[in-house]
């Protein structure tokens, strides 16, 4: 009984214990638990004050229970240097279990702070909490700058301001904060002697040059992370660069416009005669190639020499004699179906491979070759023993010219050649592009003949390589898009005379006139914001440029300005192509014109001007002056039966 009587009163008493409730206003109130306070990402630490605290970022302080907000409200607060309390909106998240801090202005850089929660804060059922501060610093503040510019342009990055006055050249550059005057010198960096100046409250830095700068150079201003502003701001620093404009005034006496052409070309004719190959007298392949000569290039160079001895740089017998080497060459160099090599040892006659699989003949620079060799046997007088025989052995040479070996029994020509790999390199001379003299000469080949049909297939590839649309409003017939090199408007037409030239598809003179055009309008539009170009310095073809060697076009577009292009165009046009002229001879000449006319391309944007001469770029120059002039070239070449015949093959009319 007594046992029973025990265990009821202990349900009791337990029944009345848990029916008491813990937050009962008579019962005793419990504690509220900080989790944690941050500012912005980083989490703060009651033991260990932490330093660069981002000063525009809200305090979030959580806690493990909901909060009496009104409470909480008068017992959070953002202190500086724990006595100005800061103005803040306070918010409340996740139940109210999360206060959020939002200060109404950004903290002071490089200041401490600390973020106080009071004794007087309450939970939502009356949990005390014993009050914590926090103390932390802000992050030194960022000295930014607000505005530079180069003579009014702006310099800010990405900016790359271009041809500015090299005379006389001003940097502006405004600051955030204040500079002390004593060292913010020793922090800027500009490569010219300059002068400084600081202005508008200590904020404003000016940076003038003490002298004309160099041209067309690229030019970088410095400001280096070691400045600070005097209320100790860190700064990230600053470059960038600008390009300076041309020098307008005239490296050489200004001459008439005959007699800068006439200059040019005897200056460049240097190339092929002062500086031909001893032994074979052919045009060596570049300046810097020793004994290596080139076919194509040397037929260029041939053509020169008729240029040459009717405007008198040499004599008619000078020029009989370097033929009379040149054909001894020749003759007994390496041929491979009668087709010459790219490259030759001019001292050997040995073939100097162009590549692994061009190690044979190569029907396109042969051609190139024969139509410098017909031409110049154009110019001889058959009634004069002595030229006689130079005619009758340019005739022997190129009749043995195996154009039909090159078409493969197909409906088309092929580059190449190999006694080891024979047509694996498997280029078809297809157009648009510098080849079309080789099917004219195999189409007018009295001995190795190709036919209409390998034209029509081969070249033109039955109409496909027909363009018809418009660049920078210019309509182009045929090709590729822009155009291409404009190479291919002056090889093959170095003797063939695109004046009324037309087949079934095209008109030459309207081709050729539009791609030149459209170059130069690229050039004077200047898309990418390359140093130099303009209406007078243009001109995109094959050449040497700071990288190595490219077939640079308005598609192929890397900076690169080749003066041959803009002078070997002026049959198409005269007015853009003088203007070129004038430019790289009076304001460039001073680093382009050299030994042997102009050097063959250059770069501002890179720094780059070379010092090379090719011979496949100084050929046209002289060439195609002297058809624009008298049309001497053309009028011999075309002058000649096989052209004719061949013309007459193919379905043109001229």
């Amino acid at each position: 009984m007594r046992n029973r009587l025990t265990g009821a009163w202990f349900i009791i008493l337990s029944l009345l214990f848990f029916s008491c409730d813990r937050n009962d206003p008579g019962g005793e109130p419990g504690l509220i638990q900080l989790v944690r306070a941050k500012v912005g990402t980083v989490y703060l630490d009651l033991n260990n004050p932490l330093t660069d605290i981002p000063v525009d970022r809200n305090a979030v302080i959580e806690f493990s229970s909901a909060l009496d907000t009104a409470a909480a409200r008068k017992s959070v607060f953002l202190k500086k240097e724990g006595i100005t309390a800061i103005p803040a909106a306070i918010t409340f998240i996740d139940n109210n279990r999360t206060v959020v801090l939002q200060p109404s202005v950004s903290l002071d850089h490089l200041t401490e702070y600390t973020l106080e929660i009071t004794s007087t804060l309450r939970g939502a059922n009356r949990e005390t909490f014993p009050g914590v501060t926090y103390s932390f610093t802000t992050v030194n503040g960022k000295m930014q700058i607000t505005s530079v510019t180069v003579n009014g342009a702006p310099l800010m990055p990405p900016a790359r301001p271009l041809n500015v006055n090299l005379e006389a050249v001003s940097i502006v550059v405004d600051f955030s904060e204040e500079l002390n005057p004593v060292d913010y010198q020793g922090y800027f960096y500009f490569p010219a002697p300059v002068h400084y100046s600081l202005s508008e409250s200590n904020r404003r830095v000016t940076v003038t040059t003490a002298s004309a700068l160099d041209y067309y150079k690229k030019y970088t201003f410095t400001v280096t992370t070691g400045l600070k502003g005097v209320n100790g701001y860190t700064f990230d620093g600053f470059s960038n660069s600008f390009y300076t404009g041309s020098d307008p005034r005239p490296k050489f006496p200004l001459i008439s416009d005959d007699e800068l052409l006439d200059l040019v070309q005897r200056q460049t004719f240097r190339y092929f005669y002062d500086f031909a190959h001893p032994s074979s007298g052919l045009a060596r392949e570049r300046n810097t190639s020793g004994e290596v000569v080139t076919t194509g290039g040397s037929g260029f160079g041939i053509m020169a020499m008729v240029v040459a001895m009717e405007r008198g740089f040499i004599t008619r017998a000078e020029g009989l004699s370097h033929i009379d080497k040149i054909l001894d060459f020749l003759e007994t160099c390496d041929r491979y179906h009668g087709v010459w090599p790219h490259w030759l040892n001019g001292s050997t006659g040995r073939i100097v491979p162009f590549s692994e699989k061009d190690n044979g003949g190569d029907l396109v620079e042969t051609s190139f070759l024969i139509q410098g060799m017909i031409t110049f046997r154009q110019y001889l007088d058959a009634g004069v023993p002595a030229e006689k025989q130079i005619i009758d052995r340019i005739n022997a040479l190129w009749q043995t010219v195996e154009f039909d070996f090159f078409t493969q029994g197909q409906n088309a020509l092929y580059w190449h050649w190999s006694p080891d790999y024979g047509f694996q390199a498997n280029m078809i001379l297809r157009g648009y592009n510098e080849t079309l003299i080789c099917y004219v000469l195999g189409a007018g080949s009295s001995t190795h003949t190709i036919s209409r049909d390998t034209y029509r297939y081969g070249y033109m590839n039955d109409g496909a390589i027909m363009n018809g649309n418009t660049y920078y409003g210019i309509r182009l017939p045929m090709g590729w898009a822009y155009g291409g090199p404009l190479f291919f408007t002056h090889y093959s037409f170095l003797g063939l005379d695109p004046r009324n030239l037309q087949d079934t598809w095209v008109n030459y003179l309207e081709q050729n006139t539009a791609h030149s055009l459209i170059n130069w309008k690229h050039c004077e539009t200047n898309p990418f914001s390359y140093v130099g170009y303009s209406g007078e310095c243009w001109g995109l073809t094959a050449s040497d440029n700071h990288k190595g060697y490219s077939a640079h076009s308005p598609s192929n577009d890397l900076g690169v300005i080749t003066p041959t292009a803009a002078i070997s165009s002026m049959p198409y046009t005269p007015e853009q192509s003088m203007n070129a002229i004038r430019h790289f001879y009076y304001i460039l000449g001073d680093r382009l014109w050299g030994e042997y006319g102009f050097h063959d391309a250059f770069n501002p944007t890179e720094g780059w001007w070379a010092t090379s001469y090719l011979a496949i770029d100084q050929g046209p120059i002289i060439c195609m002056i002297e058809n624009h002039r008298t049309a001497l070239l053309w009028d011999l070449f075309m002058s000649a039966p096989e052209v004719q015949a061949g013309l007459d093959k193919l379905g043109f009319t001229y």
